[in-house]
């Protein structure tokens, strides 16, 4: 070894040992006859002293040299330092250098390798390699480990066997476009890569192996952001002769594992909630419970008043934003030029101040009378120092827009604690939802999902009413996990592809293997899957999930550190007869 600790290690317990550090050079301090030297490896930072008398002139010239993130070994003794530094575990030591050796020298570094630093992202992710040294970027991998960890002790001790699926397979409608690697071997075919591992995992119940897991990379070629990468890791698991509270209560579970043992957090109650009533009362179907402001329906009060805004809506719906009632005119201005925006597209936005004297100030005071608003909030549950706020137009868009204006306010109030964790289990998904682009149903999760029995009949006479036994797991407004109890016989699973438009022949080509197998006992089986990065970004407490993947691409699916994707020779593509389409002017 070429060292004989870690610079994270010694302590005040080791002073006069002699120790061998290797590391990185994160700072020179020059004094003239004084030369300090932090050097950092992973597990920490330890201060070297070059000292003139006690020092070879020799060797404190070399340490004069030293630059950032040249790579060095150094021998010495442990001393007690004088001017201790308690923000580090090893700052009441530093080694009294007596040997220095350069490993490597390094050019100046494009940006500062420490926790604050001024590198922009695109540059960081250039050199990323460089940003992996910093602690506050290494600690969110080490916690990503930790889970990783942590996942499989708990899965293992649960029975569930770790299965490799491929990841060279047939191409499938799983709701995103396939990435397709082309075969040289059979000029003309494609492999693609995996969405995700479904059909496999509901082969190994058909095998019999009962209960199964894995940490699997998984790819979609979808339009990215900060929550989505063109790869991406799943917990993906299955389990037989199976009930849907079964699923619940072992992935609950494997949930309250990860929260006590990585984030020393104990859960409190895991709420259920429909589908439906997510929506009624959220407008989404992963709503964050951190705080309430659930909606409240006001067209029995609000409407028949003359305010034909509100007559014309199929839905008036209002939340009450406690003690935001100070707010002034300009910044209830500044939200509805905020829901205006293309990207929300209400129309405007109605406001009533709950004043703390009992009566109400509101935009709409000409067609509304106090009494009137005193209905609106009683309904609301208003108090005084609150403010109702109100969107009308169609039921679903108007939802939809109320969320993202909920969700705002949650943030401006300060009501989104980070070490706050709110886990719903969201339930009862409609099986299939329609599509305008293509004037059909497309299954909400996937084809296989098994629809609730009774609901069975509807498919012939109102598809869109029947409900799937299906369930998301929700954390803080994110969606951690979703998954189904599945279907397990070949007819059940035939009808399904025909009320998705399948051909019996489009049917049998793509999933013909897993009907067949279907036939030969399959049990009752369902599972879930966890999006794994998602998961370790809710833990560290971030919004993006790319620090918690070593080599993340940007937002337009490139690797900008070894600029990927790129061309390949045209020996290789006539090798994969591939013929690349003239680009259109």
């Amino acid at each position: 070894m070429l060292r004989s600790h870690t610079c994270g290690e010694l302590r005040l317990t080791d002073v006069n040992t002699e120790v061998t550090l290797a590391g990185w050079v994160q700072r020179v301090r020059n004094k003239g006859g004084l030369i300090w030297v932090d050097l950092r490896d992973r597990y920490g930072v330890t201060q070297l002293i070059f000292e003139e008398g006690s020092t070879d002139k020799s060797l404190l010239e070399k340490a004069a040299s030293l630059g950032r993130e040249f790579v060095i070994q150094s021998s010495g003794k442990v001393i007690e330092r004088t001017s201790k530094n308690d923000k580090i575990p090893t700052g009441a030591i530093e080694i009294k250098a007596e040997t220095l050796e350069v490993l490597n020298a390094a050019k100046v570094p494009p940006f500062i390798i420490e926790d604050e630093t001024d590198g922009g992202d695109e540059l960081r992710m250039k050199y990323r390699y460089l940003d992996l040294r910093r602690n506050v970027v290494r600690e969110k991998l080490q916690l990503r480990h930790r889970m990783m960890q942590e996942t499989r002790k708990y899965m293992d001790a649960q029975d569930f066997i770790e299965v490799e699926t491929p990841v060279l397979i047939k191409s499938t409608p799983e709701g995103a476009r396939d990435f397709v690697v082309p075969s040289r071997v059979n000029p003309g075919e494609f492999y693609a890569l995996p969405q995700s591992p479904q059909t496999f995992k509901q082969l190994l119940m058909v095998s019999g192996f009962d209960r199964y897991f894995q940490i699997v990379k998984c790819f979609r070629d979808e339009d990215l952001r900060a929550d989505r990468q063109p790869e991406f890791t799943q917990i993906d698991c299955e389990m037989s002769f199976v009930t849907q509270e079964d699923i619940l209560n072992t992935f609950e579970g494997l949930v309250r594992h990860l929260f006590t043992n990585v984030k020393e957090v104990q859960l409190g109650e895991v709420e259920r909630m429909t589908f439906a009533d997510a929506m009624k009362y959220y407008g989404n179907d992963k709503p964050d419970l951190r705080f309430d402001m659930k909606f409240v329906e006001l067209n029995d009060v609000a409407q028949g008043k003359g305010f034909s805004i509100f007559d014309q809506a199929e839905l008036v719906v209002a939340i009450c934003a406690t003690g935001a009632g100070e707010y002034t005119r300009k910044q209830i201005d500044a939200l509805t030029e905020w829901v205006k925006r293309p990207q929300i597209g209400a129309k405007g936005l109605v406001y009533v101040k709950c004043n703390e004297d009992g009566t109400y100030k509101s935009s709409v005071d000409k067609f509304y009378n106090q009494d009137d608003l005193k209905a609106w909030a009683q309904k609301t549950e208003a108090k005084a120092g609150d403010l109702i706020l109100v969107l009308s137009g169609d039921a679903k868009s108007t939802r939809k827009q109320m969320s993202e204006l909920r969700l705002k306010m949650g943030e401006d109030l300060g009501l989104k604690d980070r070490n706050v964790f709110k886990p719903l289990w969201v339930m009862d998904f409609p099986l299939l939802e329609w599509d305008d682009e293509t004037q059909r149903f497309h299954a909400m999760h996937h084809p296989f999902t098994s629809p609730k029995t009774e609901d069975i009949p509807l498919l012939e006479t109102d598809p869109g009413a029947v409900r799937a036994n299906a369930y998301d797991l929700v954390i803080n407004g994110v969606e951690i996990g979703g998954g189904s109890i599945r279907i397990h016989d070949r007819p059940t699973q035939q009808l399904m592809f025909k009320h998705l438009g399948f051909t019996e022949e489009e049917a049998q080509k793509q999933f013909g293997f897993l009907m067949e197998a279907f036939e030969y006992g399959a049990p009752p089986h369902g599972g879930i899957a966890f999006g794994f990065d998602r998961f370790c970004a809710i833990f560290g407490g971030s919004d993006s999930i790319r620090d918690y993947i070593a080599f993340p691409k940007n937002n337009s699916g490139r690797d900008v550190m070894i600029d990927s994707p790129s061309t390949i020779a045209d020996e290789q593509l006539k090798e994969l007869s591939i013929q690349i389409a003239a680009k259109k002017e």
